[in-house]
């Protein structure tokens, strides 16, 4: 969905918890982590290496958790606290005079030694339909953060926009790798 101006971290709580009993828009819940992408999707991978520091997994976790790539992106997230299976999150992203409000529910956990993270998937109200998955992975000597996402059109606007909807999709991720590589190499 689409607001003018910026919503507060009050307004989009209450977005995030009128979406509460919601579903979420697509089938394959999860498909971001196992590799099998849907078909009738746009399927999307990024990663970067973080930083070279000893701490950079650790780090780049802590990242993830404190939602500093969609932070630093300048987005606002509601409720702000670390991601929760089954919780429902709000992004604000302004747009110029609108924002862009996108609703979520985190569908899957990631936990491991050499992998953390989280995939949320959109509830009704989203502009776009599908799931992205955000890791922190631990390769030999480096840190690498990852973002896997499968996603078309949902909304009207979304749709009519076509390659500018795109370039801000792809300018986001961007700044999310962005993001987090900065969150790690400020870290004490």
């Amino acid at each position: 969905m689409f607001r003018v101006g910026r919503p507060s971290q009050r307004d989009l709580a209450a977005v995030a918890e009128n979406a509460e009993g919601r579903e979420v828009t697509y089938d394959h819940v999860g498909a971001t982590l196992t590799g099998r992408m849907p078909e009738g999707y746009r399927h999307d991978r990024y990663e970067i290496e973080l930083p070279a520091r000893p701490d950079a997994f650790g780090r780049g976790v802590a990242g993830i958790r404190t939602w500093a790539p969609h932070l630093g992106a300048g987005l606002t997230v509601a409720p702000g606290h670390p991601p929760e299976l089954g919780a429902t999150v709000a992004l604000g992203a302004p747009l110029g005079p609108i924002t862009a409000v996108a609703v979520c529910r985190i569908v899957a956990l990631v936990d491991e030694p050499d992998r953390c993270g989280f995939a949320y998937g959109t509830l009704p109200g989203h502009p776009e339909q599908g799931e992205e998955a955000f890791l922190i992975e631990r390769r030999a000597s480096e840190a690498v953060f990852k973002i896997v996402v499968f996603s078309r059109p949902a909304e009207l606007l979304a749709r009519l926009g076509g390659p500018v909807t795109r370039r801000i999709q792809q300018a986001t991720t961007r700044r999310y790798l962005d993001s987090l590589v900065a969150f790690v190499a400020a870290s004490n």
